[in-house]
């Protein structure tokens, strides 16, 4: 089982005895170290329920599950593959009674957590206002704050106002039966350190804990950790403090130090083998790397050869660097084996790069994605529509409840749902069920009972409605005499400032409504089968096609296997790799990102400062190591400011590179060169090929 594994390796896979840290530098195998370690852990005699592998992300998860099961076979399905929310929501659903939970506790989105703090601020947010403050409140719950202790540190009189309105917003939380995403940890941090039986009940049940992208936990998430590992501490933590990127959401390189000082008989292993890239891609990453401080030194090493050198390409304006970075992609396709379009990518600092290179791929016909974009099914006025159709299937899903009872709104207020969220969890009902309770008038108003009513029976009645809505241009109908009547589209104009972006959104419902019809004609099929209510030629209910809506993430997660150029943020692309990496934008001020002030002033270095300095340093790595053969790394001598184009220069990274400068700037008349001596070649082949004299 342990075949194909180096020495640093194998020692991380076969020391069970304690606490490990296994710093995996980038591309050295650190999942099939994990993998491999969960079958040691199984030969040793474990039992594969107790064994817990947690990640960060459902993709991370579902490849670790695969792995597993390719090494282990039938025993890896009972082995817990998770990320730490979905731990937090078992931990939860199992022993949240304790805090007032019943198991069927809704988890709330984004949007819906936006709602209710605007609810909480009486009406005095607008949208932007709530974001921010959920922004914060989120900030504070990983920091492990309640609303209390948020107030006691508030450094303002605009924190002690977003502190008073989260005291509200966890009030109506526990009235509506509900948490958010937050709170997935750190409920199950309260279960775990205030009550002895359920922290010494799932130390027992998990013998051994492994961790992944252990840079990324933050503060409530190692306290969860810490607390499920116990005194017995068998746990393996897997990271690198050079690939700790998410600052900004309440990662913190702290655990890292905590782990020594916690537990004082860890060992540490380093793997730095890296079997992804090339010795010049590798000796650019670790030169980069190097001005950073190091908790535990390392240094990174490939055998696959010394490789092309890492090219450094100016440009004069974003529009010049993307044709450049079009003209590199073509240029290699046409000079190598390298052929397949996924095998390249461009890599940027922010979102708002990627317009110009979208314009130059589509000016030269090559076919891309955006990577880390919102998914159109993710959109806020696609799930209001969503939820709609998740309560017609289940009433007994409270998030859909409070989500269409609330959006467009219908003059029910927090106050009532309040009232019907008591009365449903004292009698062990979902809040729609609760609606036709005979004991409700005892808790709500004649008013508000007669509003709920309404919404109760309107819904009964769309179900049935849907039920016996058959084909494409029925459904459409129904669809639109649906929206009509709750007024969904002047809801929409109401909450935008802008009626462009809310024209957009309702372009948005319309183009999904015609989906929904199309499905239900049976005139669309979704590829990859699981859309039952699409087959092709056979017509469906509007009902059965909803009830299929809750599968359509899988769309984005095939996006994977198209043969595709991938633009992405370097955030969205920790943990990919490409062939060849263009690396854009790598311009002060792009990256690392905004470290002065306005006026260009140098700031005085704070600690905060160098802080931030840091981790974009290791952003500039990760985006570097996500390289197998070849790198460019490209910037602008002017850059777009607003609406004016002002100077730029070289991201002082580049320097940091220590790149060997005899090789590393390309010369474009070079490679316009090396591009015509390829076509010349290639059209005299083919003119050999047809038997036609050659000129």
């Amino acid at each position: 089982m342990s075949a194909g594994l180096n020495l640093a390796q194998l020692e991380a896979v076969h020391y069970i005895g304690g606490p490990a840290l296994v710093l995996a530098g980038a591309g050295s195998g650190k999942t099939r170290v994990i993998t491999h370690k969960i079958g040691r852990l199984i030969e040793a005699g474990l039992e594969p329920r107790r064994i817990a592998a947690i990640t960060f992300t459902n993709k991370a998860a579902a490849e670790m599950r695969e792995r597993a099961k390719g090494l282990i076979g039938r025993k890896a399905k009972d082995v817990v593959v998770c990320t730490f929310h979905a731990l937090g929501v078992r931990i939860m659903r199992e022993d949240g009674a304790v805090l007032g939970l019943k198991p069927q506790f809704s988890i709330l989105d984004a949007d819906d957590v936006t709602g209710i703090l605007k609810d909480a601020a009486s009406g005095t947010a607008d949208a932007a206002t709530a974001r921010q403050w959920q922004w914060l409140i989120s900030k504070w719950k990983n920091m492990g704050f309640n609303a209390q202790e948020a107030l006691a540190q508030a450094a303002d009189d605009n924190e002690r106002i977003v502190a008073q309105v989260m005291a509200r917003y966890e009030e109506r939380l526990t009235a509506y039966q509900s948490v958010d995403f937050d709170d997935l940890i750190s409920l199950p941090l309260k279960l775990l350190r205030d009550f002895p039986a359920v922290r010494e009940k799932w130390q027992s049940m998990l013998g051994h804990v492994l961790v992944d992208e252990y840079q990324d936990t933050n503060a409530t998430q190692y306290e969860l950790f810490k607390l499920i590992a116990g005194a017995r501490a068998r746990f393996t933590a897997v990271g690198d403090d050079d690939q700790s990127i998410y600052g900004w959401r309440g990662a913190t390189l702290d655990n890292l130090k905590k782990l020594p000082v916690d537990f004082p008989t860890l060992k540490v292993i380093k793997l730095e083998q890296n079997y992804r890239s090339t010795s010049a891609i590798l000796r650019a990453a670790n030169n980069v790397i190097g001005p950073n401080p190091k908790l535990f030194p390392k240094t990174l090493f490939s055998e696959l050869g010394e490789g092309e050198p890492v090219r450094v390409v100016d440009a004069d304006s974003e529009e010049h660097e993307a044709e450049r970075a079009v003209a590199r992609i073509l240029g290699l396709r046409a000079s190598s084996q390298w052929k397949d379009w996924r095998d390249f990518a461009i890599l940027y600092r922010a979102n708002h790069q990627a317009k110009p290179f979208e314009k130059a791929l589509r000016r030269a016909n090559v076919p891309y994605k955006v990577s880390g974009g919102t998914s159109f099914f993710d959109r806020a006025e696609i799930r209001d529509l969503c939820a709609w159709f998740r309560l017609w299937i289940n009433n007994d899903d409270d998030p859909a409840f409070l989500r269409a009872v609330t959006v467009p709104k219908r003059g029910i207020g927090h106050t009532t749902l309040g009232r019907l969220g008591e009365f449903a969890q004292q009698n062990r009902q979902s809040l729609f069920a609760a609606l036709f309770n005979a004991m409700l008038p005892s808790v709500v108003p004649a008013k508000a009972l007669a509003g709920l009513h309404e919404f109760g029976r309107y819904v009964n009645d769309l179900e049935y409605r849907a039920r016996h809505t058959l084909g494409a241009e029925s459904s459409r109908a129904f669809l639109m005499d649906w929206l009509g009547e709750i007024g969904y589209e002047q809801h929409l104009y109401a909450g935008e400032d802008s009626e462009k972006v809310a024209a957009a959104r309702w372009n948005n419902v319309l183009e999904f409504c015609d989906w929904m019809s199309q499905r239900a004609g049976g005139q669309l099929a979704d590829a990859s089968g699981a859309d039952a209510a699409a087959a092709p030629g056979e017509t469906k209910s509007l009902r059965e096609v909803a009830q299929t809506v809750s599968l359509l993430s899988t769309i984005s997660e095939r996006e994977q296997d198209q043969d595709v150029v991938t633009l992405s943020t370097l955030h969205a692309s920790k943990g990919l790799e490409w062939p060849h990496v263009m690396l854009v934008g790598v311009t002060e001020g792009l990256l690392p990102f905004k470290l002065d002030d306005e006026e260009g002033r140098q700031q005085k270095v704070s600690d905060e400062t160098a802080a931030r300095l840091q981790e974009e340093r290791r952003l500039m790595y990760v985006g570097i190591t996500r390289a197998q053969r070849t790198l460019s790394v490209s910037w602008t001598r002017k850059r777009k400011k607003g609406r004016e184009m002002v100077p730029a220069q070289r991201s002082r990274f580049i320097a940091e590179m220590a790149l060997d400068q005899s090789t590393a700037r390309e010369d474009p008349r070079e490679k316009l060169k090396a591009l015509r001596a390829e076509f010349a070649r290639k059209a005299a082949e083919a003119k050999a090929a047809s038997g036609a004299p050659s000129a």
